[in-house]
């Protein structure tokens, strides 16, 4: 008799294939997108007014249980400390295409939601969901970043000011203080572009950069009166441009990408200014 074959080594991350290796983040992938496509087949189909309204009252809640996923995708692929080296890269890019797949899908869905009234887009609505959570993840051991999609593009501010300025996309920029546990500094990001005019009869020209938030009343950095925040309706700010991308929207993982080089001191200066 001839000597038995030796037993099959236990698959490693070196042998799996790289959907293999994803399986569990895909089928949950798979899972959400069916979810949002079960939404979006009761607003259609159904005859049942109030099925309908039920179902636009959970989306709000199905956004909420997306949250852990969205943080699971860009933790991983992006935290200092997530572990995957540069000869990861396809790991990496492969769970942010996830993302993004999915936070074009969640934004279709609650487009179509607001497109029969029954979610509200306006930001000056305390029960709007203009905009949604897309993940967070670690910069550093002190440096925090939240990732925020907006489902349309919405003025700057609820005062339209500075004017002709929309935003797309908000990141917060949590700086914990070095050993104090709690508290710590806050900077928010945004995404917009500034509407230059018509380039012809239908469409508008787009100018994209990235800025960040300059808080004009209350002022944030100057003020730490709570009274003041509690009395401000609406907040009001300026937008202190960092880079100027040109006249084609980035997608969410690039825009995400690009505040990560101006973070880092890697970004080019900005090519023009806020107006009021």
């Amino acid at each position: 008799m001839g000597c038995p074959a030796p037993p099959a080594e236990p698959p490693t991350h070196e042998n799996l294939t790289l959907e293999e290796l994803l399986t569990p983040v895909t089928e949950k992938l798979k899972y959400l997108l069916k979810k949002a496509e079960d939404f979006q087949t009761y607003l259609l189909y159904s005859r049942d007014k109030m099925q309908k309204e039920q179902f636009a009252k959970a989306v709000p809640t199905f956004l909420q249980m997306c949250q852990p996923y969205f943080e699971y995708l860009e933790s991983a692929a992006r935290s200092y400390n997530s572990g995957l080296g540069p000869q990861q890269e396809a790991v990496r890019k492969r769970l942010l295409e996830i993302s993004e797949q999915l936070a074009s899908r969640l934004e279709q869905l609650v487009l179509m939601y607001a497109s029969f009234s029954f979610v509200s887009l306006e930001d000056t609505d305390p029960f709007n969901v203009s905009c949604f959570f897309c993940g967070r993840f670690w910069l550093s051991e002190w440096r925090q970043l939240s990732v925020f999609r907006f489902c349309i593009s919405a003025p700057y501010t609820a005062a339209r000011r500075p004017c002709n300025l929309y935003k797309k996309m908000r990141w917060n920029l949590d700086i914990l203080e070095e050993g104090a546990g709690a508290g710590g500094r806050h900077r928010g990001y945004f995404l917009c572009f500034r509407d230059t005019g018509r380039e012809n009869a239908i469409k508008i020209q787009k100018l994209w950069s990235i800025g960040r938030w300059v808080p004009l009343d209350p002022d944030a950095e100057r003020c730490s009166d709570v009274l003041q925040w509690v009395l401000c309706s609406q907040p009001t700010g300026d937008f202190q441009p960092l880079l100027t991308i040109g006249f084609e929207e980035p997608s969410h993982t690039l825009a995400t990408d690009l505040l990560l080089q101006i973070l880092k001191g890697g970004a080019a200066q900005p090519q023009w200014g806020a107006e009021g």
